[in-house]
């Protein structure tokens, strides 16, 4: 059998690659334009022997080409064995899905038994997964149901024989499956197999073929070249003007750069961005931006966006070109010649048109930019595409989805002649409908027709004549556009009803089902056509549009006749030919309202919008899209949940939260932080009573409407999300809008009323009545989000979940901080309660941080009066919703986040916008609460939160440009006052057309004048010294204030926006984005920070006293944790300094230290320093906020580097001085040493025989050993163990008479509750009591400090005193006790009302002494084993015995030497590497270890989550008591545990390192020496010498050191060399042996331990102490400028605080304490509020009233109370009452509290 079989391959081009390998397809893949050449390779079936050849449809199914005219050729001229469908394995697409429709489609239905499906693979682990697929997908499970189950794998090149020998057997089983039959033709496509056949013509594209022999066994192939003549694969062949068509579609989107938007669609979020495109204005641009143009203009609300012009690039360039080769002679030039030889198609325009871009921008949308498009048409007043023809699908689709925002209003007259206002969404408004459609070509323009019923002034329908219009227009054939009349309620309205009218666009004949659609819904038809005509082919339509019911009014172009009645009743003609356009639109119009007229009274319905879905044929969008589906579904529900409830009573019904009991709690939080706080029975009562109304809150209802709610959010896709916030946000509306109107009318009648009749008491009773019925009545999504967030705090508040609650209440946050990110406004400010739930707001910009990270944002905020355009104005400028329609006014605040493009980003500072939408000022508000105090406080917070505020002023009315000014003045002064600087621009709206600058001019001047006004008016209110606006913030009159024309372009409701409105708007937004350049912005967290804050400080009412700038601390705390590395890195450099010079003075190579000597070494550190803190203030994010404290810290700086130079001399100073004392020490020990070696030496030669009897050898050593160590002690006295207390109890005894009783009986003054014990008397004072409590812990505070002070000092007085290297002395008691008496005296003698009994001397004495003891034994130990011959030479005995050794064994002289100079190196080579990695380590840890690596709060935060871990009542009272020996004692643990976790890690490697290092110095030095001398000649001193020199930097090495050795025959320097290098090795090793966690610490001098130093470093702060609660000042500048403070301050009763003539312990905070009248004593009476007038370090303190609780204190009070009060010997002031509160706090959420607070 040798006839050729042929087998189809169709499917997805992404699933098979071309190749010259690939046995099925080749190299060459389809081009459907061209004829192409295909490859055939011999192929041969095994049992038929039928030879295969291959026709390749791959990717066709994926286009719109339409293969009918095709597929009957295929079928008759090959026999079709099989249908291959290929798809890629795992990548199902949606064109794949539609593949076999598709085959059906082409090749009939009877095609399926021969189809198989290939998937195809390009790894092995790909092929495995096919069963996972079908078991995941059940769409690709129907798609094998289909074909039979028949499939096969194979790689996606094709190349490998066996998968292709196995495919082929596969394909023959089915041949024969199928009877060895081919398939053959449909009858119903053969039936036009003639047709089709005429139709092909041999220019037409190619099908690529590929003929196979399947012969396997030889790798050779041989290619032909075949040209297989196919018919065209596009059908619209057969109809050349579709064909036209499609390419015109295809060339529209090409040229407006759409050409990959039907897949990936123009998304909403990405329009709305900040661009730099759309900060331009563009009257032109080229056609690559037009798509950016249009959208932008008319997000503007600008209807001036179908106006763009177009700039042909390439038409200009081509006909400069032809310009300038143009050398026709001008005297042979020829018009006429030159007009005829013009080519046609230069003559006819190839513009796009206008329509074709909205069009095509409608087409290539999502949803959401559908959505906003058309929404931003009807407020252009255009008319909306209603029924629009897909040009890839040949559908039509009704996109009511687009019409779901869009309301109308309009006024009309009811039966009594009076005139009522309606508002209603397009969608379900009932009104008639008027249809317009033509039929042929018309000479006249009917949309321009329809325009003149409409508004003549405007072009709602676009038209022929319009500006930008063109001949071509490719989208809008077969689209029908729909526009409302709306009535005004005037004479002047053409009609007296909201009027429908429809436009079919395109001729009617060519659109039936648009015709059909229109005619069935219309209450009037108007139909335009040259003139009647039977023979017509629109007869039969007219025919039945004349014997309808329906009203018909036909315009005949041809026709020149006025408006007449034809035979039948509501049948109307009117000619157009030749007439005036007004008249015929007048006698359009009657005829108009006579048909509506006659339709009313025939009970014709009216159409709604919403009803068109119900139409068959079409496609609705909102069925269409599964997400809109899904979305409005369950929004639905949660309406179905509000049915036959009483508006009015809905939100207390379903939102319980947000109601009475959020009020009550608002309100008794402002009472409490407005209170003077005199009582604290009554604060307790109050926060009682919040608690009880959060409780309350927490156990309500929550009820299946707020479930279902958070239930969808949940559980929905985020596209879900957002069409179900939408369908909620249509429905409620729709659902609340005709009460609302009601109401409102309702209202406006009855204030009318009271006005006219001057007023009435019952009347205004009834006027609120309707005022609290509106409010409970305004129902909307802000209300859900609103009820969630009061879900979230009463949760909080309770810290336990909500019953019934379908969720975590910690994740409700994360839904709204969603919905922000989505472009939803959050509420702020609760506009009902007046109040901003802080806790929320909060959480949810927790949240974003989260999910955006910590983003940089520009805040623009917005004041102005009530209605006065500032939710339009944004709208316009961003492209927002903000609610702006009547009866919907913002309420409170909202805030909106607007995306910054990645182009943007690279000339601004921030990632977003935040708008903040503010209520109006001065508002009519219904609840009767518009106070001028709540618009003060709306102003303050808004202009306090914003970077940049836009004060909106509209109109011209003087009075109310005043009231404004004044308080946006104060709200201004008030952010001078706190150090926050945002710049402001103002808004004069609704300005008439200003063409003379004069008078621009007048009104900035009158602006001016009234600002510097109100700045001296509101200077008297907040006390600030300021005489014009500019005094108050920086602000240019010229380019600040803008002034924006009149919003609308006529009379509303049918006037368009004005286009200089938009063109304001953008000029607006340019100014904007100036100020926006300039600015940092803020990043999110310390927005969080900055609206905590305000509204903290705006609730406690002293605003400026109250606020505390969270952004401005954080700053200073930055710039503390640089100023701490910088100071480190100075000190570090001095430690390198200092232990250089250490190294010199010890080794005696210099004699005196410089003070500039030491600033010289330092110099170049101190300029990295200068040129860092430069960098630092200048280019931080911050240097605004920075600069106020740039000069301070560069002399404080400069402070610390002279404080170290200074410290650094004192310290070597004191080695010199004392290096002479040692030497005596010193000397003596290298006399012993030597004398040893010499003797050892002797008796060596003496026992040279005996050299290898190591039994005699030691035995005779270690007695010469002993004799000579016994000889060396009787010559030096012993260094005897000391007894430092004893010492001090002698001195006392016999200095100051203190009995032995008296010192058994003394007490640990670190640790006594009362220093009042030791007070004997007060002067001036009757009695010996402490005349109130707080007076008493004045005197508490007072001798604490000094106690501490003096420790401090004894303490550096041991440390100089170096006894490690000089001993210990008595007379260092002698001093210390004198040092004690002379500061206690000095004290007394001060201006104190007080002195002390005798046993405060004896106790402090002794407790110091007790403390220092323990160090200075120490350190004693140390001095005696280095110095105390018995100890020193019983460690230094192996070191002999070895040297003795080789002295024995005849060791040279010059290896004899090298042993004695390791034994010699020994000691230093230690110090030195212990010393050096203690420095390394510590500088390690000062930069890793993360409690000591930053500021000061940080180390604090640290230092009490230790504590509460520990939980240690002790500890806490060490540290409360002496915060800086706590301190100490923390670095000291830290450190420790640093060094144990990372010993081997860290530490042991960098001992290692640095000894390696010395190694290698030690033997350059000693390889240095050896060529000097064995080059320039010289002995061994000369070697001695030179490396001694060379290690003088480096170690505390000396040729003194080696005096009195003996180093006669040492001649070999080169074996010298090499001893030292063996020797060293050992040495290392030995010292890396005995390295340890122990012996680190045991090893350093006290000065030069990592805790010690990081002690000395860190402690270098403030420790000045609040004088309520003695809270240690958290600044990390010592004697830093400005006030003292911490981030929260502690209880006062912390420190033994009693309220006055009680012995109870004070449970107040100190924040708390200074926002009350409560009064302190301090020898005179001061209130608490005015603590800063007690002097001293009362007014050095800044202490901000408020309620900052830390919670971490009320655990610790709660946890430890009766420690306390025992301590103290004191009860806690009501502790029941307030034990009730600080007991929900564990000890967990105490330490989370520091994170979140500090």
């Amino acid at each position: 059998m040798d006839r050729s079989l042929t087998i189809v391959l169709f499917g997805n081009s992404a699933a098979v690659q071309f190749q010259h390998d690939n046995f099925l397809l080749g190299e060459i893949q389809p081009n459907i334009g061209n004829a192409t050449v295909s490859r055939t390779v011999p192929v041969q079936m095994k049992k038929s022997g039928h030879h295969v050849s291959m026709i390749n449809l791959i990717g066709l199914h994926e286009t719109a080409v339409d293969l009918d005219a095709l597929s009957g050729q295929l079928v008759n001229e090959n026999e079709i064995i099989a249908f291959i469908f290929v798809v890629r394995l795992g990548q199902l697409t949606d064109s794949d899905k539609m593949g076999i429709e598709w085959l059906q489609r082409v090749f009939g239905d009877r095609v399926l038994p021969f189809v198989m499906i290939l998937f195809t693979y390009e790894s092995e682990e790909e092929s495995d997964s096919i069963i996972d697929d079908l078991k995941k997908n059940s769409a690709l499970e129907r798609l094998i149901e289909k074909c039979g189950r028949r499939y096969h794998t194979c790689r996606k090149n094709m190349n490998n024989q066996s998968e292709m020998r196995d495919l082929m057997n596969r394909i023959e089983q089915l041949f024969i499956d199928n009877r060895c039959q081919c398939y053959k033709y449909n009858t119903a496509l053969s039936e036009r197999e003639d047709v089709q056949n005429r139709t092909c013509q041999s220019d037409q594209p190619t099908i690529i073929g590929k003929s196979m022999d399947y012969t396997l066994t030889t790798e050779t192939r041989e290619t032909r070249m075949e040209i297989v003549q196919k018919c065209s694969i596009d059908g619209a062949r057969l109809d050349q003007n579709g064909n036209g068509r499609r390419e015109e579609i295809e060339h529209l989107f090409h040229r407006l750069h759409l050409d990959k938007r039907h897949s990936s669609k123009l998304r909403a979020a990405d329009v709305l961005q900040l661009t730099t495109h759309s900060l331009q204005s563009h009257e032109s641009c080229a056609e690559k931006d037009v798509i950016q143009t249009f959208l932008q203009k008319l997000l503007t609300m600008n209807y001036r966006a179908k106006n763009i012009k177009i700039i042909d690039t390439h038409h200009d360039g081509q006909q400069r070109k032809n310009d300038l080769f143009d050398d026709e002679d001008e005297d042979d030039a020829d018009i006429f010649q030159a007009e005829s030889s013009v080519p046609e198609e230069t003559n006819r325009s190839n513009a796009i048109h206008p329509m074709d871009i909205q069009m095509a921008v409608f087409h290539c949308a999502d949803s959401f930019l559908k959505q906003l498009l058309v929404t931003k048409l009807s407020q252009c007043q255009y008319a909306l595409p209603l029924l629009v023809p897909d040009p890839f699908a040949q559908e039509i689709e009704f996109p009511l989805w687009t019409f779901r925002q869009i309301n109308k209003s309009w006024k009309m007259k009811d039966t009594n002649n009076e005139i009522i206002s309606k508002i209603q969404p397009v969608w379900k408004a009932e009104t008639p409908m008027v249809s317009f459609f033509r039929f042929g070509s018309l000479s006249s323009s009917k949309s321009q027709l329809i325009n003149s019923l409409i508004n003549e002034r405007h072009n709602t329908f676009f038209h022929r004549n319009c500006p930008g219009s063109s001949k071509t227009r490719v989208l809008m054939d077969g689209v029908v556009e729909i526009t409302w009349y709306c009535p005004s309620g005037t004479d002047t309205d053409k009609f007296d009803q909201c009027i429908a009218f429809c436009n079919l666009h395109g001729d009617a004949e060519d659109n039936k089902k648009q015709l059909q659609i229109l005619t069935e819904m219309a209450s009037v038809n108007v139909v335009i056509l040259p003139q009647l005509d039977k023979n017509d082919k629109s007869a039969a339509q007219m025919q039945n549009l004349y014997r309808g019911r329906k009203p018909l009014i036909c315009l005949f172009t041809e026709d020149e006749s006025t408006l007449s009645a034809m035979k039948k009743k509501g049948k109307y003609k009117i000619g157009l030919n030749t007439r005036n356009q007004s008249d015929v639109s007048e006698e359009l119009v009657q005829a108009i309202k006579d048909c509506l007229s006659f339709s009313s009274s025939g009970s014709s319905p009216t159409f709604i919008l919403e009803n068109v879905s119900k139409q068959s044929g079409i496609r609705v969008d909102e069925d269409y899209d599964n997400d809109c589906r899904r979305g409005k579904e369950a929004a639905q529900q949660m309406m179905g949940l509000l049915k036959e409830k009483k508006l009015t009573e809905i939100k207390e019904s379903f939102l319980p939260c947000q109601g009475k009991l959020w009020h009550q709690w608002c309100e008794k939080n402002k009472e409490l932080h407005r209170s003077q706080g005199n009582e604290i029975d009554t604060e307790i009562k109050q926060k009682q009573e919040m608690k009880t109304i959060r409780e309350q809150q927490h156990v309500l209802d929550i009820g299946e409407f707020m479930k279902l709610f958070i239930t969808e959010m949940n559980s929905q896709s985020p596209n879900e999300k957002i069409f179900f916030l939408k369908w909620l946000t249509i429905l409620l509306d729709e659902y609340t809008s005709a009460d609302l109107s009601a109401l409102h009318f309702e209202y406006n009648e009855k204030w009318s009323k009271i006005r006219a009749e001057q007023q009435t008491n019952d009347e205004h009773t009834e006027l609120v009545r309707i005022s609290k019925e509106l409010q409970a009545a305004t129902f909307g999504l802000e209300h859900i989000l609103r009820e969630i967030g009061q879900i979230y705090e009463s949760c909080k508040s309770v810290n336990k979940n909500k019953e019934g609650l379908p969720c975590d209440f910690s994740s409700l946050a994360s839904l709204a901080a969603e919905m922000m990110i989505s472009g939803f406004p959050l509420e702020l400010m609760d506009g009902d309660a007046a109040y901003v739930p802080v806790v929320w707001v909060t959480a949810v910009l927790h949240e974003l941080i989260k999910k955006l990270g910590d983003q940089r944002v520009f805040v623009l905020s917005v004041l102005g009066i009530q209605s006065s355009g500032k939710s339009t104005m944004l709208n316009a400028m961003f492209g927002l919703q903000f609610a702006v329609s009547a009866g919907r006014c913002t309420r409170g605040a909202f805030m909106q986040l607007v995306r910054v493009s990645e182009e943007m980003k690279k000339q601004l500072k921030f990632d977003y916008i935040l708008v903040v939408d503010t209520e109006g000022l001065r508002a009519l508000e219904l609840s009767g609460r518009s106070t001028r105090h709540q618009d003060n406080e709306m102003a303050t917070f808004v202009v306090g939160l914003g970077n940049l505020t836009l004060i909106n002023i509209f109109g011209e009315s003087p009075s109310e440009l005043q009231d404004i000014l004044q308080i946006v003045v104060q709200a201004f002064m008030r952010m001078k006052k706190v150090r926050l600087n945002p710049s402001c621009m103002f808004v004069h709206q609704n300005v008439s057309e200003v063409t003379a600058g004069e008078r621009n001019m007048e009104g900035r001047r009158r602006l001016q004048a009234t600002l510097d006004e109100m700045t001296k008016l509101a200077a008297k209110d907040e006390v600030c010294d300021a005489e014009c606006f500019n005094d108050v913030i920086t602000f240019d009159i010229q380019k600040d204030v803008k002034y924006f024309a009149q919003l609308w372009e006529g009379s509303p409701p049918m006037a368009p926006p004005n286009p200089s409105y938009c063109e304001n708007i953008q000029e607006l937004k340019k100014t904007f984005f100036n100020h926006a350049s300039k600015s940092d912005g803020l990043q999110l967290t310390h927005l969080k920070g900055r609206i905590n804050d305000l509204w903290e400080a705006l609730l406690n009412e002293r605003f400026v006293f109250s606020f505390k700038n969270a952004l401005e601390i954080a700053t200073y705390r930055k710039l503390e944790t640089e100023y701490s590395k910088w100071s480190w890195s100075l000190r570090r450099t001095m430690l390198d300094i200092e232990n250089k010079l250490y190294i010199n003075i010890e080794n005696e190579t210099i004699d005196e230290v410089s003070e500039s000597d030491l600033q010289g070494k330092l110099n170049v550190k101190c300029r990295e320093v200068d040129k860092s803190m430069s960098e630092f203030f200048e280019k931080d994010k911050d240097k605004d906020i920075l600069v106020q404290w740039k000069s301070s810290f560069y002399i404080k700086t400069k402070e610390l580097q002279e404080n170290i130079v200074r410290e650094t001399m004192r310290k070597l100073n004191e080695i010199l001085q004392q290096r002479d004392m040692k030497k005596r020490i010193d000397a003596q020990r290298t006399r012993h040493e030597n004398t040893l070696l010499e003797k050892s030496k002797e008796l060596a030669i003496k026992l040279k025989d005996k050299a290898n009897d190591e039994t005699i050898l030691k035995k005779e050593f270690d007695s010469f050993w002993k004799e000579c160590v016994k000889k060396i002690t009787r010559e030096t006295p012993q260094i005897k163990n000391i007894d430092v207390l004893n010492d001090m109890k002698q001195l006392l005894r016999n200095y100051e008479s203190v009995p032995v009783n008296d010192w058994k009986k003394s007490r640990d003054i670190f640790s006594v509750s009362r220093y009042s014990d030791y007070v004997q008397k007060l002067r001036g004072v009757t009695g010996h009591t402490v005349r109130s409590a707080k007076l008493k812990f004045e005197v508490e505070s007072q001798i604490r400090s000094l106690v501490n002070d003096i420790a401090q000092h004894a303490d550096k007085m041991i440390m100089s005193y170096n006894i490690s290297k000089m001993g210990y002395n008595k007379t260092y008691t002698q001093e210390l006790a004198d040092y004690i008496k002379a500061r206690v005296v000095d004290y007394e003698q001060g201006s104190r009302n007080y002195v002390f009994i005798k046993e405060f001397y004896m106790d402090l004495v002794i407790s110091i002494c007790k403390k220092e003891n323990k160090v200075i034994t120490d350190q004693h130990r140390k001095f005696r084993e280095a110095n105390d011959p018995v100890l020193y030479f019983e460690k230094k005995s192996k070191e002999y015995y070895s040297i003795f050794q080789k002295y024995c064994q005849g060791a040279t002289s010059a290896a004899i030497f090298g042993e004695i100079i390791c034994q010699k190196l020994k000691e230093p080579i230690q110090k030195s590497v212990y010393k050096d990695t203690a420095r390394d380590l510590t500088n390690e840890i000062k930069t890793n270890c993360e409690s000591l690596n930053g500021n000061r709060s940080k180390l604090e935060k640290h230092i009490l989550k230790t504590l509460a871990e520990q939980e240690d009542f002790d500890k806490y009272i060490n540290y409360i008591y002496s915060p800086r020996d706590h301190l100490k004692s923390f670095i000291r643990d830290e450190v420790n545990q640093y060094i144990t976790d990372k010993f081997e890690v860290s530490v042991r490697p960098k001992m290692e390192e640095n000894i390696k290092l010395l190694q290698q110095k030690i033997m350059e030095a000693a390889h240095r020496a050896t060529t000097l001398v064995n080059t320039t000649g010289g002995d061994v001193q000369k070697w001695l010498n030179d490396f001694a020199r060379q290690l003088s930097d480096v170690l505390i090495f000396s040729v003194k050191d080696l005096s009195g050795v003996s180093h006669e025959g040492v001649d070999n320097f080169k074996l010298l060399e090499d001893v030292i290098s063996k020797l060293l090795g050992s040495v290392s090793s030995e010292i890396q042996q005995k390295f340890s966690t122990e012996t680190f610490p045991e090893n350093l001098e006290h000065k030069d331990r990592p805790d010690e130093i990081l002690i000395d470093h860190l402690c270098q702060c403030c420790w000045i102490q609040c004088p309520f609660c003695a809270a240690t000042c958290t600044n990390t500048v010592e004697n830093h400028s400005g006030d003292h403070s911490v981030p929260f301050h502690r209880v006062d009763g912390l420190t033994g605080s009693c309220y006055d003539e009680t012995e109870c312990l004070s449970a107040d905070f100190c924040t708390t304490l200074v926002r009350t009248s409560k009064m302190f004593y301090t020898g005179q009476w001061f209130l608490c509020r005015e603590y800063r007038k007690a002097g001293n370090v009362y007014a050095e303190w800044n202490i901000t009233p408020d309620f900052s609780e830390l919670p971490y204190w009320k655990w610790f009070v709660y946890r430890f109370q009766k420690d306390l009060e025992n301590h103290f010997e004191k009860t806690f002031h009501m502790w029941n009452e307030i034990s009730y509160e600080w007991s929900r706090y564990s000890k967990e959420q105490a330490i989370e509290s520091l994170d979140e607070y500090i």
